[in-house]
């Protein structure tokens, strides 16, 4: 079977295993690996495979294996040199001067735009972003592309890891350019552009604002079309502006499975290269002398091509939108050739070439999940195709005939739904803690109307835009847009949001390795990857499940929560979702608990006077009324002072104390065993002897875990180091401008 599977070039399948496993292993490595090492591998397994004769060809195969993975890790660090992204080290409020290179309105008044950064001042940063994401409200226009504003805005890093093992989105801003996200107090101002920066002048830069340009004013067309929901899913779909759909749609949509169909993925670009390709041949067929002289199908291939690389250029350039671009445009090129447009080896392809340009996005979701399902059914076509089956007659009959289309029409959306469905649950469970229970119901309603209402007539509608008739075929995609949001609300309303939480890490990598030999090889040696899903998921279900932290801190101490057995309590009566969402997705824990909130002295905070300092009695004070509320509250429930302090006795009966103003550090010290604060401290100990968690100490460590044991509390960070490019931010002192890694001082006798 080994041979078998050689012999139809099954190892050259593998090919994107090994390169996207490198490129995985230098990312999540604790620290850069030593470039003169990787291409020394690279260059000696290279010379082997060439010096290994035809003869021994499994040892052959193996150096090709050690020279994709070493290549995969030059892939990795090449691209994490192209991009050297600057990334804010810590939040800031400054005043910001920038060019727009990208813009998005969320349909309430609120526009995010893109920014290249010309200039800081009051601070004037050390280590300003290049390039920066801002929220705008109160504005009375948007600003255009291309124009320059200046502002007061509040700046703050991209987000860490919301617990650890959880997704790091610094990562992703890293590689997006991104050096940090904000907000503008008030509405910016627009400058003159004879003050302002000079405009784009490299030919790819104006080009790229063009198209910039281009697609904000389609979304803009559509929108004014068809209004609320209806505009942005259609403008969507066609240049992946996502903002302004509601969040009630957007939950709705993701509840009920039908979330990808936002996303400019697979989907709408082979939709809208299909419905080309055999539009456009049906139409040359018209004419006898053209189909006949004219290969029509490499002409319909070609027109198609064009279409989807239009498609990709309005879509902005999105990551999805990226690799199915590349995977469509791989196909339709093999209809030049005369070889079968889908086959697992354009899929190789295509996840090559991927790999090569953005190995980051071998880490991501979207990636992993399109090529999974991708791979599933492509491969599950070749299966049905091999298959071995009796001619039958009776669907062949006229009066049979047309049932038999419709059944196979819907036989085939819902083996589609049931595989895609499938091959994505891994992934689903992975990075986002939970599954669909009636995706397949949902797609298998909305599949129709996409592929027979909305992605003709938006088509259509696209082509006739230049000439200002598109109106009446946007009311169609609409019609057709209002049905899968009513199927949408319709199925989410059901539940099936199943919640299942972190799984071991070792799972996630087997099932993985497991797909892959399922998917890639042809003979039944398959079925050994069927067996390492099966028994890697069999071991998951039959061990103990692993015990949930105690107390989980985000990565600047502003929330804290204590994890119970059916609900999380934490210190903010409403905790903002960005962070809450994820610790409850992973945790399991739907219930939140919001503090008491207690009457209490009316201190300044610290931002208001920074000279307050509480009194012997105000101390004193304190301290009573912590120990109190500590020992007459709830356990594992915070009660808070607004503005001040948050405390809360665990069942275990150790104390946690979350101060939102430094002054209470001392009664904090002295009645918790715990003490949790965002400001950023010079030290890190208290000298009762409690541990304490800082703005500075968060700052290095990410979001912590804690879990108490008898032995003491178990505390498990984000990060254990900050060597890696997407980290180093962390460990920059503006103050003394450089980088380090030394540790905090501890506590002296002259600290308050």
């Amino acid at each position: 079977m080994l041979g078998e599977e050689a012999d139809h070039g099954r190892l050259l399948l593998f090919s994107p295993v090994f390169l996207g496993a490198g490129s995985a292993f230098w990312f999540l490595g604790g620290s850069d690996f030593p470039l003169v090492a990787s291409l020394l591998c690279l260059l000696a397994s290279a010379a082997a495979v060439f010096l290994t004769g035809p003869s021994r060809p499994a040892l052959r195969a193996s150096f090709m294996a050690l020279a994709l993975f070493a290549g995969g890790m030059l892939s990795a660090q090449f691209e994490s040199w192209r991009a050297s992204t600057v990334i804010l080290d810590s939040s800031v409020t400054t005043t910001v001067t920038g060019r727009v290179e990208r813009r998005e309105g969320d349909g309430s008044g609120r526009w995010r735009y893109i920014l290249a950064v010309t200039g800081t001042e009051a601070p004037e940063l050390k280590r300003p972003p290049r390039r920066i994401t801002g929220i705008v409200r109160g504005a009375d226009v948007p600003f255009e592309i291309g124009d320059i504003i200046t502002g007061r805005a509040r700046l703050t890093p991209p987000a860490g890891p919301a617990l650890p093992a959880l997704n790091d989105f610094s990562f992703g801003a890293y590689f997006d350019g991104i050096g940090a996200n904000g907000f503008f107090y008030g509405a910016p101002e627009k400058l003159d552009a004879q003050v302002g920066p000079q405009a784009a002048r490299w030919t790819s830069d104006a080009l790229l604002e063009w198209l910039y340009r281009l697609r904000s004013s389609i979304g803009d067309r559509i929108r004014s079309i068809l209004p609320g929901d209806t505009g942005a899913f259609a403008a969507a779909l066609v240049t992946d502006e996502r903002r302004a759909i509601s969040k009630t749609t957007t939950e709705a949509l993701r509840q009920s499975g039908l979330a990808h169909i936002v996303a400019i993925s697979g989907l709408n670009m082979a939709l809208s290269a299909g419905i080309f390709f055999v539009g456009f041949r049906m139409l040359l067929s018209l004419f006898p002398g053209v189909a006949q002289a004219c290969p029509t199908k490499k002409i319909a291939a070609a027109g198609a091509l064009i279409a989807v690389t239009a498609y990709y250029l309005i879509s902005g350039f999105g990551v999805s939108a990226e690799r199915a671009f590349i995977m469509m445009a791989i196909m339709l090129i093999a209809v030049f050739f005369d070889r079968p447009s889908i086959s697992l080896r354009n899929v190789v392809l295509s996840a090559l070439i991927i790999i090569a340009i953005s190995p980051s996005e071998v880490l991501g979701p979207s990636f992993q999940m399109s090529f999974a399902a991708t791979l599933a059914l492509v491969s599950g076509y070749q299966l049905w195709k091999d298959r071995r089956v009796r001619e039958n007659a009776f669907p062949k009959l006229p009066i049979i005939r047309p049932v038999a289309v419709v059944a196979s029409f819907f036989g085939g959306v819902f083996l589609t739904s049931l595989i895609g469905g499938f091959s994505t649950a891994l992934f689903s469970i992975e990075h986002f803690h939970r599954l669909t229970a009636y995706g397949l119901p949902a797609n298998l309603a909305t599949m129709p109307i996409i592929s027979f209402i909305v992605m003709p007539a938006g088509l259509l509608a696209m082509l006739l835009m230049p000439f200002g008739l598109d109106a009446p075929l946007w009311k169609v995609v609409g019609f057709g847009l209002d049905l899968v949001i009513a199927v949408a609300k319709t199925v989410s309303g059901w539940g099936g949001d199943i919640g299942i939480g972190r799984l071991p890490g070792w799972y996630f990598a087997m099932a993985v390795a497991g797909f892959l030999l399922l998917t890639l090889l042809r003979t039944r040696l398959r079925h050994i990857g069927t067996s390492i899903i099966a028994i890697s998921t069999l071991i998951v279900l039959l061990l103990p499940v692993p015990r949930p932290p105690d107390l989980v801190i985000s990565e600047d101490g502003s929330l804290v929560a204590v994890v119970a057995a059916e609900a999380i309590a934490s210190n903010r009566e409403n905790p903002p979702d960005f962070i809450f969402d994820q610790w409850q997705r992973a945790l399991v824990l739907p219930t939140h608990d919001p503090p008491k909130m207690l009457d209490g002295p009316a201190i300044p905070a610290e931002g208001e006077d920074r000279r307050v300092r509480l009194s012997r009695d105000q101390q004193n004070e304190a301290s009573a009324a912590m120990r109190a509320a500590a020992a007459g509250g709830e356990a594992n429930r915070f009660s808070c002072v607004k503005k001040a302090w948050c405390t809360s006795r665990l069942g275990n009966g150790h104390i946690v104390t979350v101060i939102d103003n430094a002054a209470y550090l001392g009664p904090a010290c002295d009645t918790a065993d715990i003490v949790v604060t965002s400001v950023r401290l010079r030290f890190n100990n208290c000298r009762s002897g409690g541990a304490l968690f800082t703005g500075e100490t968060l700052r290095r460590t990410g979001s912590v875990e804690l879990r108490f044991a008898d032995s003491g509390p178990e505390v498990t960070t984000a990060f254990d180091a900050l060597s890696r490019p997407w980290m180093r931010h962390r460990a920059y002192d503006w103050r003394n401008d450089r980088f380090t890694d030394s540790s905090l001082s501890g506590v002296s006798d002259s600290d308050g």
